[in-house]
């Protein structure tokens, strides 16, 4: 299946006439759920940042049917990127084939480019496993391993071989702070993980991500499972996180977004739509499209 190449539009720095002076968007949406190729509205700032991630022209198909239809972005490094749209749009897709964790899907087939660091993440000679380790991942529902709390934070250092007991205590420290979990659990750390609150058990998914040090940490809706006290303590923990790590999440719910990221990108029906500074696409977005969709009119 052959696709044509999406122009990427980069808009001037003139200030851009607010979006409720812009034609209905019923014209774009239906064009796009008629199989049409829209072009993506990318907001100027993201020119001047330092990208740690960059994804170029990427389609996946999941047997014939295509999810992802030529996404081109930029992912900031430092900073917290937030992937909005509707149920189906590819959200999850899109941050799933960044550590390729499509490949486990035989009928899976892609065609573009992502560069992490300047290095190509699907190029043949890639070592997945390696590829990996650089990215931290936190689920939507909470999986600590059955083993205590110590073990499930440390256990990427354990299969690197560490066995260095004092290295193995800082580095669960430290990721337990950095989780912002630490005073809650710091007596309990030979207990088993399982018999930790669902909030505080996501906690310590991402203190077991980070204590990798990687180079992204991705999360695909780690809140979603959450009550609003669980997921208040993980929004304050992504803005303490940020600066020293990058963050890509997905997210349906849009005061999340609008209040934990930096950047926004609006994706529909396997599009990019709009991307650029949060607070630009929650207050004053190019595309009526965006503007309908952050208000709740759709989706």
């Amino acid at each position: 299946m052959t696709t044509e190449t999406l122009e990427t539009e980069t808009e001037s720095t003139k200030s851009p006439a607010p979006a409720t002076e812009r034609a209905s968007s019923g014209s774009r949406l239906e064009a796009i759920a008629g199989g049409e190729l829209v072009k993506s509205e990318i907001h100027p700032e993201l020119a001047d940042e330092e990208n740690i991630l960059s994804i170029e022209n990427f389609n996946l198909w999941y047997g014939q049917a295509q999810a992802l239809y030529d996404i081109s972005l930029t992912v900031p490094k430092g900073k917290v990127t937030a992937l909005v749209g509707p149920s189906g749009c590819g959200k999850s897709t899109l941050l799933r084939s960044v550590n390729r964790l499509n490949d486990l899907i035989d009928i899976v087939k892609i065609k573009g480019e992502m560069n992490l660091n300047g290095e190509s993440i699907y190029a043949p000679n890639v070592d997945v496993i390696e590829l990996r380790k650089r990215m931290g991942m936190v689920f939507q529902k909470s999986n600590p391993f059955p083993m205590s709390i110590f073990e499930n934070v440390v256990y990427s250092l354990r299969i690197d071989g560490e066995r260095n007991k004092k290295v193995l205590e800082e580095v669960c420290e430290r990721s337990l702070r950095g989780a912002a979990i630490w005073d809650e659990v710091k007596d309990r750390l030979h207990d088993s993980a399982l018999g930790l609150s669902g909030g505080q058990q996501q906690r310590i998914c991402i203190a077991r991500a980070i204590a990798a040090e990687p180079e992204v940490l991705l999360m695909d809706e780690p809140c979603s499972a959450l009550d609003p006290i669980a997921t208040n303590k993980i929004e304050d923990m992504i803005d303490a996180l940020k600066g020293e790590y990058t963050i890509l999440i997905v997210t349906h719910n849009m005061q999340q977004a609008s209040r934990a990221s930096d950047y926004t990108a609006f994706m529909y029906l396997g599009r990019l739509i709009e991307y650029g500074p949060t607070s630009t696409i929650f207050q004053n977005p190019h595309l009526i499209e965006t503007q309908d969709y952050v208000t709740g009119r759709f989706g």
